[in-house]
């Protein structure tokens, strides 16, 4: 069975298609393959909250949890074990991708503890014993773009791990995530480091922005106000993909593009249509953008491939439109600063509520396997 033509559209235009969802069911019953054969996916990604979903449901689990409880494994150490092994064997089913496409695609992402969002030097080791863990060359490491997190992603690039940054909202903080990269990079150079062989993404978060201006736009509830409904989060987007062409036609881009480095593509996370009055490919349709990569719940994915839209590059000629909407945003009284500062906050929060789920349903389950 071929892929349906939308999907097709989108490669062809640049887009990588990555599923944003993970589970050893999926692993197991064939379904990842599936996706790889029927649906063009390229990659995946898992966070926190996907990973406490997939701990809840059924019992692919139970075998391992068995075996941790005879172990005496802590709670800490059964999540790592647990989450490692799912992306060990999702790297392994992506690696034909991996291997086609040089390395470009075919990766799997695995998040640090979201409890060390804030503290730099925790997130390098558990960055370090993650790589080291999962053992396969197509895992990206997820880093959250938080201030202390900066600091992190050069240093863990610098080791030559290859890293997804993400929660990513503000332009201001996008271009600060590539600057970490570049000088990841040179670091990196500095230490002899094979530059060809690290590859990064920046997971720039698209609904959530909606979700949050739309809500502050329907307070307002103006005729313009009204009019932006729907826009803040798109708009966003291509104002990062402008911030990205900028930054990598830079003679310090050049330098290390020379010695061989690839460039931290742009990934559109957060896809999934929160508000039912949106087309639900909507930010698939509308972010079609050149070595860009589009990570999609499977929802988001299946629409996509049944009424998807495209229409060729819908970024890059959007950038005056984009900076309007921004501006609209501001003249009618809401603060970007402030919008982005609390997603990113919640963002945390979210991960960290998700992780200590996951932790309670582990130290659950290793309690029933021992009793």
């Amino acid at each position: 069975m071929s892929t349906p033509k939308p999907l097709q559209d989108l490669a062809a235009q640049g887009v990588s298609v990555w599923l944003d969802d993970l589970s050893r069911q999926r692993i197991a019953s064939g379904n990842l393959q599936e996706l790889i054969d029927t649906r063009g996916v390229v990659g995946v990604t898992t966070n926190p909250s996907i990973f406490q979903k997939a701990l809840s449901e059924g019992n692919a689990y139970d075998d391992q949890v068995d075996d941790l409880a005879a172990a005496g494994a802590s709670v800490d150490e059964a999540v790592f074990a647990l989450t490692t092994t799912d992306v060990h064997d999702a790297c392994d089913v992506m690696k034909p991708v991996f291997e086609r496409t040089d390395g470009e695609d075919g990766r799997v992402s695995i998040e640090v503890d979201p409890r060390a969002a804030h503290d730099t030097a925790t997130t390098v080791e558990e960055a370090k014993a993650l790589a080291a863990e999962v053992g396969q060359p197509n895992v990206f490491i997820k880093i959250p773009a938080t201030l202390e997190g900066l600091p992190a992603i050069s240093q863990v690039l610098a080791e030559g791990i290859s890293v997804n940054v993400t929660l990513i909202f503000s332009l201001d903080r996008y271009r600060a995530v590539m600057n970490a990269f570049l000088t990841g990079l040179e670091q990196a150079r500095e230490h002899g480091k094979d530059l060809s062989s690290i590859r990064s993404v920046a997971s720039f978060f698209v609904s959530r922005v909606d979700s949050e201006v739309d809500g502050r736009l329907d307070e307002i509830g103006s005729e313009e106000a009204r009019a932006v409904r729907g826009k803040a989060g798109i708009a966003n987007a291509r104002l990062a993909y402008q911030a990205y062409e900028e930054v990598f036609a830079t003679p310090r881009w050049a330098s290390l593009e020379a010695a061989g480095a690839h460039p931290q593509r742009p990934l559109w996370a957060s896809t999934g249509v929160k508000d039912e009055a949106y087309p639900d490919t909507m930010y698939v349709t509308e972010l079609v953008a050149p070595g860009t990569v589009n990570t999609m719940p499977e929802a988001t994915l299946e629409a996509t491939a049944d009424h998807g839209e495209i229409t060729g590059d819908t970024v890059t000629g959007g950038y005056a439109e984009a900076a309007e909407v921004l501006d609209t945003l501001e003249r009618l009284g809401i603060s970007y600063s402030e919008v982005v500062d609390q997603l990113e906050r919640e963002g945390v929060e979210k991960f960290e509520k998700s992780w200590g789920e996951l932790l309670d349903r582990v130290s659950r389950e290793l309690e029933k396997a021992t009793a």
